[in-house]
């Protein structure tokens, strides 16, 4: 039978607190890889790691990962190892002091540089390929009914997403409040523009057209291989509670930026491409290409509106012939009853040909278009991140800098509250090594490099969907032209035919 250890009778000390935060990636449990990378550097022999790996290890989590209690009662296991002490799940029970002893971990390199491959160098490969991208998550914003304020009308939205199984309801200014924080949590992300506020919004176009641009907004964000992992893209899609836009930030204000608590902020130039210029050509390429993108969807649009246009003239046809047919006289020709006829069934077979040539132009605006739409939307992304980098690097240097040694006091402030005066020193030390790291303009020069290779991957992802939507264009259009076509030809054998022998459509 399996021994279920007691709960910790003593302090767990900082120690332990750090090196949880160095082995796991995102406060999440601990990879195994990763487990077994820190037990190699714990100067123990391969019979004294067997027992402590079967103890505590990750044969006891059936994900195989080693959650934090575990992680804890690996280091205080290590910890008597070194004191000479016979491993055994005893020694929770007998243990007495006041605070758990810490070990002494060598290279810890060695956790990070595994972390890099394991949870960093992986999102290039993610990044190229957008099948992986869309199994994220599937969101959708939906418009709901307009309601009432206290002065003013307003508009909600139903938010669905497919990851958290759940659906909210958000308004504009919710949606606002989440691009705020994106922005300052991740400065070298691809966060799109959202689209423009209106004050008066009982324009049904003007609501429709927003609709979809915050669907697009929401799917770029939600499938980002970075940015869909955080807690504030979590907030936003399944909490339930009111007054989302002051309650998300409040609780995420204050949360550094991404460089202030990356795992590579001091390694990032290591990860760079051996050809720094390369960076630079494909922003430039991305520029260009957002011009070409603007181009085909206003094309496709013109395409999509010249549709409607003619469905409209083809239904106006058929309301003309209708009235015609309505008429009450004999005077126009001897066969007017007959020609009547034909009138009204050309009527509704114009009817017809109007309402499916409508049809498909709405499928195609809701397919090529909105696609080309998000296509586009984020290329301009990473032109405005490119943007963002050349203008004001050094200032949101400054202001995440001043931000996270705010939180590390009030973290040091909480932390030595019941700590000896070795262990506070240890910390401030270590706070102090982090804190010159984080300083350096030149490292966050870097990490944002690398975070502007990994945005451009991941541009490059969507616009490997430009031949498919062509693709889908393409047949779109062949499809409707021959339903079309077909719809025409009924039209001519059944009610042209007779009238062309009549004089009708021949040359005078």
């Amino acid at each position: 039978m399996s021994y279920v250890y007691p709960m910790f009778s003593s302090a767990i000390p900082v120690l332990y607190r750090d090196l949880y935060e160095t082995c796991s990636n995102n406060d999440e449990p601990i990879h195994k890889d990763i487990y077994q990378a820190l037990l190699s550097q714990c100067n123990l022999d391969a019979a004294q790691l067997k027992i402590i790996w079967d103890l505590v290890g990750p044969s006891k989590c059936p994900q195989g990962i080693v959650n934090r209690t575990n992680f804890y009662k690996t280091l205080a296991l290590v910890a008597w190892a070194h004191q000479g002490k016979t491993i055994s799940e005893k020694l929770f029970d007998t243990f007495t002091g006041e605070e758990y002893p810490s070990p002494q971990i060598g290279n810890l390199a060695v956790i990070t540089n595994l972390k890099q491959k394991l949870f960093v160098q992986e999102l290039p490969s993610i990044s190229r390929s957008y099948h992986k991208l869309i199994e994220i998550d599937c969101v959708s914003v939906q418009l709901v009914p307009e309601k009432k304020g206290l002065f003013l009308k307003y508009s909600e939205y139903l938010v669905t997403s497919k990851r958290f199984a759940c659906k909210v309801t958000r308004r504009y200014n919710d949606f606002v409040a989440l691009h705020e924080l994106l922005l300052n949590r991740f400065p070298y992300r691809l966060i799109p523009s959202l689209p423009p506020k209106k004050i008066i919004i009982n324009d049904t176009q003007f609501l429709e057209e927003r609709t979809r641009g915050l669907q697009r907004w929401l799917t770029l964000v939600c499938r980002h291989p970075v940015i869909y992992r955080d807690g504030i893209i979590t907030f936003f899609l399944s909490d339930e509670g009111s007054d989302v836009q002051h309650r998300i930030r409040n609780a995420f204000r204050k949360a550094p930026d991404e460089f202030m608590t990356s795992d590579v902020a001091a390694t990032a130039k290591e990860l760079l491409p051996a050809d720094n210029g390369q960076i630079a050509i494909s922003r430039d390429n991305i520029r260009s290409l957002v011009n070409i993108v603007v181009r085909l969807k206003q094309d496709v649009e013109s395409l999509v509106e010249q549709s409607h246009a003619s469905s409209r003239d083809i239904e106006d046809i058929s309301a003309q012939l209708q009235n015609i047919g309505s008429m009450n006289s004999q005077q126009f020709m001897e066969n007017w009853d007959s020609v009547q006829k034909n009138f009204a069934g050309m009527s509704r077979e114009l009817h017809g040909i109007s309402k499916t040539n409508l049809i498909r132009a709405d499928y195609e605006k809701r397919t090529v278009c909105e696609k080309l739409a998000l296509l586009y939307d984020i290329l301009v992304a990473h032109k405005e991140l490119c943007e963002r980098l050349e203008k004001g690097l050094a200032n949101d240097h400054q202001v995440a800098l001043s931000k996270m040694l705010a939180l590390k006091k009030k973290k040091l402030q909480g932390a030595i509250r019941g700590i000896d005066a070795e262990s506070v020193e240890q910390l401030e030390a270590k706070m102090l090594a982090q804190e010159n790291i984080i300083s350096s303009i030149d490292l966050r020069t870097d990490f944002s490099l690398y975070c502007v290779h990994l945005e451009t991957q991941l541009v490059f992802a969507y616009l490997g969907t430009l031949p498919s939507i062509l693709a889908c264009l393409v047949d779109l259009r062949t499809k409707t032209h021959f339903e079309l076509l077909d719809l025409w030809r009924n039209l001519q054998s059944q009610y042209c035919t007779s009238s062309s022998t009549n004089g009708v459509g021949k040359g005078t």
